[in-house]
């Protein structure tokens, strides 16, 4: 005894149409994450506001310069000598300094560290020089947004909003520029006010670009153009280019919407509909036998085409076996009738004889003959399942058939001709079968001659039986293959022959069909040819 077949675990799956949408939208969302992880968009900004410093830097220090040459005296000390190599590289007339910084490749350094008291106070004259730049200063960070202080020799602030006074010498980059070298670096941004995530995003990023620019007078350091700014946010960014934003994000949503209502349309439509009629179909509904109203693809039209196919022929099979049982059932009945009568009748006349020789000889002749008719009935349905569920095709040769059939019925005259020789898909005992009962059923009509002729089509084998008996009535074309249908019951005929026939052939992907002929009955049979006959 086999286990049956256990039900499918009802855990949690997604729907198809939530595969698609989650799908969608990753696809729809994967610009947007990008922005924000990979940090694309935002090098580049930070890289634009690294370069705006540093071109505001050099404006800021050539003032800075000049103020220094004209009011500066030669006989006040100023920073750390730098070679003239290290100002100009190469005798190149221009010396660029290009944005640098990369939030994937730079280290973010904390929070700038408070200013620190000088080690001592700021010489009068650097005093006097902020002083006179502070209006500049001012000037260029109202429309720059940016804040600069300016520093002296030894990094002390000598102008800028807040700080003046206090020493910056200690921080990184200003240490580099006092060395007479540009420094750019990214810091974390420390927000004055606690603002929601939201907010934050809009006023820009958690960084702030810090950069050093040395002012180089007389071969020596003589101050530093220390500036800072807030690179733009990406979404502030994308706001202010809502003009270019917003028809590119219409131009992703769109074909996004548009490619849902295809898998709807082409996959989810039709699955649930094919779903629908699997219910429909299971619950006895035979209108749903019907094709889908939208296939979709070639693939769900074919396996909605496969399914509908299989449930034809599952109903078809259903309604055959109840025909089928009722027929069995039938055909049986009277000859166990007969016999169970007649045995009575025998046991009786045990007890008190009264029959003579010849009554009893009737009924046991009666008994023999229903037994016999049991065991035919019974040989056909044994094959008519084999041709239902044939265990193998196999090729088998139409001469070798015809000489089964000329030893198995001696008063049939067989003549057989065509190409006999080629290779059918059928086994040899289940071509024995389909030509037997052709056989059988033409010797029951009153044939005395069986031509079978056959003819290559391609890769098919047409093969025509014809016998010279007494042919099939108008009245009963429509209804020879039908199971148990039979002229010749009083003769033994069982009905079944040519049903046996036809299920065999079409089990092996043949056919038969009855034709027309002057004399007798005529069936053409198709046969799938077979590439080879295997060696025996």
């Amino acid at each position: 005894m086999t286990d049956a077949p256990a039900n499918t675990s009802r855990k949690w799956r997604p729907s198809l149409s939530l595969v698609v949408f989650i799908v969608l939208s990753s696809v729809l969302a994967l610009p947007l994450f990008s922005l924000y992880f990979l940090k694309v968009y935002q090098n580049q900004l930070i890289q634009q506001a690294e370069a705006e410093l540093i071109a505001q830097s050099a404006v800021l220090a050539a003032v800075f310069r000049r103020e220094v040459e004209a009011g500066i005296p030669p006989g006040i000390a100023l920073g750390k000598p730098v070679p003239p190599a290290a100002q100009k590289q190469s005798g190149e007339p221009y010396q660029p300094i290009w944005p640098r910084l990369e939030l994937v490749n730079e280290s973010v350094l904390p929070p700038r560290p408070e200013a620190r008291p000088p080690a001592a106070p700021a010489d009068p004259a650097f005093i006097t020089l902020g002083a006179r730049m502070m209006p500049d200063l001012v000037a260029t960070q109202h429309v720059t947004l940016a804040g600069f202080r300016l520093l002296d020799p030894h990094g002390t602030v000598i102008a800028g909003r807040e700080e003046i006074g206090l020493s910056l010498a200690h921080l990184e980059e200003v240490n580099e520029a006092l060395q007479g070298r540009f420094s750019g670096v990214l810091r974390v941004r420390i927000s004055k006010h606690d603002q929601p995530s939201l907010y934050s995003m809009s006023r820009g990023t958690g960084m702030r670009v810090f950069t050093a620019m040395p002012v180089i007078v007389r071969d020596q350091v003589a101050g530093v153009i220390y500036a800072s700014r807030t690179p733009s946010n990406v979404f502030k960014y994308m706001y202010e280019q809502r003009g270019k934003v917003i028809p590119a994000m219409l131009s992703m949503i769109v074909p996004t919407l548009l490619i849902g209502i295809l898998f709807h349309r082409t996959i989810t439509g039709p699955m649930r509909e094919l779903v629908e009629r699997t219910n429909l179909i299971g619950k006895g509904d035979r209108n749903a036998l019907r094709p889908l109203r939208h296939h979709g693809t070639s693939e769900i039209a074919r396996l909605s085409q496969s399914f509908l196919d299989m449930a034809r022929r599952l109903n078809t099979r259903s309604s055959f076996i109840s025909t089928f049982a009722t027929h069995v059932s039938h055909e049986l009945k009277s000859p166990l009738t007969s016999i169970k009568g007649a045995a009575e009748l025998l046991r009786e006349d045990v007890d008190a004889p009264d029959m003579d020789d010849e009554d009893r000889r009737k009924f046991l002749d009666n008994i023999i003959a229903d037994a016999d008719r049991l065991g035919t009935i019974a040989g056909r349905l044994r094959d008519f399942a084999r041709a239902e569920n044939p265990l193998a095709l196999g090729a088998a040769k139409l001469s070798v058939a015809v000489a089964g059939l000329r030893s198995a019925f001696a008063s049939l005259d067989i003549r057989a001709g065509g190409a006999l020789d080629t290779p059918m898909r059928i086994s040899e005992d289940n071509a024995l079968i389909v030509f037997s009962n052709l056989a059988d059923n033409a010797v029951r009509h009153g044939s005395s001659k069986l031509e079978v002729s056959a003819v290559r089509q391609g890769n098919r084998l047409l093969v025509t039986v014809a016998d010279d008996g007494e042919g099939v009535s108008p009245n009963n074309r429509a209804q020879i293959f039908d199971s148990f249908f039979t002229t010749r019951r009083d003769s033994g005929g069982t009905g079944m022959g040519l049903a046996i026939v036809r299920a065999m052939l079409d089990a092996h992907g043949g056919a038969i069909r009855l034709i027309d002929s002057e004399k007798g009955t005529a069936f053409e049979l198709t046969f799938p040819v077979a590439d080879a006959v295997p060696s025996s």
